[in-house]
């Protein structure tokens, strides 16, 4: 491992898992250092070993590992790296995880469990010290950690891009996917001084008689208690079931550029609904950008057979093989973001400056 002159008397330390190496090179490129000599495998039987091969003693270690479709593997290849620090007495212990994995995990479901607070405990035993990640799901995801948590944004390179790359921008406007993202949509539009667009009624919406959280189940026949007001039981509203509704766009997009805003592209056949949708109602070009470009599956086929112009996303999360695949997928890099947050945390400088003008909404 190499170490960064800097004005602390403590020496900062960059390693990296295997789920981005390429980010993870850009970031200590930036920093002026390299990745530290640090050997992540799997054995035969699947298990991970994590080998540090330098002292870390008393020291500030970085630790540069994002969510792939491996994310199983990311994770304890996290935890192991995190640990193992841990136990060679290092000093802090920084995880610098661009995309959370699990957050889309963050609310309770059915009779399911909310599996991103089981992850941040995890991390938290592991030995981080402190996380650095970016577009958090839910904001909320934030209180799981019980060890400091800056959740970065990426919305201020996404909106240069359309400054630079979208021609006749000013003819744009801001698509929200669904009603859950207008703020987000609105933060965007703000910036541009551009008009939004809502789309409704796309997602399947959850019945609510389908929440393990409405429990008791029913009894059988025979074991159903008397049906009297003594027990409640006839004083409870009838709860009507929800219905889809049609697909429909709120807002002029007509002779417009559509630019459809969200935090992940992850299943795009929703991204393709849309964009056909408002193609239907007049826009001439659709733009879909995000900060985690997950592309899972057949997503690169669906992109390039679809009508949408264009994905734009960062590279906290690689997508090299698909973009072989799909000419329609553009690449925003973050990492500076990510330096500048190492250096100010390492330096114990405010990190006030990275979120000028950013709102709790983006």
């Amino acid at each position: 491992m190499s170490t960064v002159s800097t004005g602390t008397k403590c020496p900062m330390i960059v390693v990296a898992g295997n789920s981005h190496t390429e980010l993870a090179n850009s970031i200590a490129k930036r920093l002026g250092t390299r990745l530290g000599d640090a050997s992540v495998y799997h054995k035969t039987n699947r298990e991970t070993t994590v080998e540090i091969k330098e002292s870390v003693r008393g020291k500030d270690v970085y630790i540069i590992q994002t969510g792939t479709k491996d994310v199983n593997n990311d994770i304890m290849e996290l935890l192991i790296l995190a640990y193992a620090c841990k136990t060679s007495s290092a000093r802090n212990i920084i995880g610098v995880i661009p995309y959370l994995p699990y957050s889309k995990q963050s609310k309770m479901r059915k009779r399911g469990s909310i599996v991103c607070k089981l992850l941040a405990t995890m991390l938290g035993r592991s030995g981080l010290t402190h996380i650095i990640t970016m577009d958090l799901h839910q904001k909320e995801i934030q209180a799981f950690f019980d060890v400091p948590v800056d959740n970065l944004r990426a919305s201020p390179f996404l909106v240069d891009y359309v400054k630079e790359f979208i021609p006749d921008y000013r003819n744009a406007v801001i698509v929200a996917r669904n009603p859950n993202s207008v703020k987000r949509a609105s933060s965007y539009a703000e910036r541009l001084r551009l008009s939004i667009a809502v789309i409704h009624g796309e997602e399947k919406i959850e019945e609510l008689g389908c929440d393990g959280r409405n429990s008791p189940p029913p009894l059988p026949e025979d074991e159903q208690l008397p049906r009297n007001h003594e027990f409640g039981i006839e004083t409870l509203p009838t709860i009507l079931a929800k219905e889809k509704p049609p697909l429909n766009v709120v807002g002029d997009v007509g002779g417009r550029i559509a630019i459809i805003v969200d935090d992940m592209i992850d299943d795009v056949l929703l991204f393709v609904k849309t964009a056909e949708a408002l193609k239907e109602r007049g826009a001439y070009k659709v733009y879909v950008m995000a900060t985690h470009g997950l592309l899972s599956s057949d997503a690169p086929r669906l992109i390039e057979d679809s009508c949408i112009d264009e994905v734009v996303v960062t590279n906290t999360v690689p997508h090299e093989a698909q973009k072989m695949q799909c000419h329609k997928i553009k690449t925003v890099d973050v990492s500076v973001m990510l330096v500048e947050a190492i250096r100010r945390i390492h330096h114990r400088e405010s990190m006030s400056y990275l979120f000028r003008n950013i709102g709790v909404d983006d």
